[in-house]
């Protein structure tokens, strides 16, 4: 009885975590990468920036983190994203002078999302983020106008004390 060579793709192409053709183009780039990463009560952001014995990463923020911060709502939602990713770049500040390329893994790329908002703030805390500015929210998602009115105070005070801890660096 004769088998058939066959041959499989990678694990991680075979599980959907992986898109190497994307991946390919990003490192390609040679310059650093904001990836994002989602999950249903949180968002991971992270400045990576390729080597050929590994990934470095230059600097991470986690939603959980907004907590330390004074944050008491949800870290799944959108004005905790911004906040994640104003965190990031007030982290990430000095360490790259290069243009950073957006990395969304496998994520669906929607205007307006809470990717995007991770973005906004990045770019508003001072970073160099290839991105058109008509995929960020807007002002009323980004201070929760349709969540609660006392969002838009939570997100001022959060972003009055990761601006006022950046300054004492």
């Amino acid at each position: 009885m004769k088998t058939k060579n066959v041959s499989l793709a990678f694990k991680r192409k075979r599980e959907g975590k992986t898109n190497y053709k994307t991946r390919l183009q990003l490192l390609l780039g040679k310059k650093p990468r904001l990836v994002i990463r989602k999950s249903l009560k949180h968002t991971i952001a992270q400045i990576v920036v390729y080597a050929e014995n590994g990934d470095s990463v230059l600097a991470t923020a986690h939603s959980n983190m907004l907590k330390k911060q004074g944050w008491n709502l949800g870290t799944g939602n959108l004005p905790a994203a911004y906040l994640t990713g104003y965190m990031l770049g007030v982290a990430a500040k000095g360490k790259t002078k290069d243009t950073i390329n957006v990395d969304l893994g496998m994520a669906i790329s929607i205007r307006g999302s809470r990717l995007y908002a991770v973005v906004r703030g990045a770019k508003e805390a001072g970073l160099d983020i290839a991105c058109a500015d008509d995929m960020l929210p807007g002002d009323d998602r980004i201070y929760g106008v349709h969540m609660k009115p006392e969002v838009k105070q939570a997100v001022e005070s959060v972003k009055k004390k990761l601006g006022g801890s950046s300054e004492k660096a």
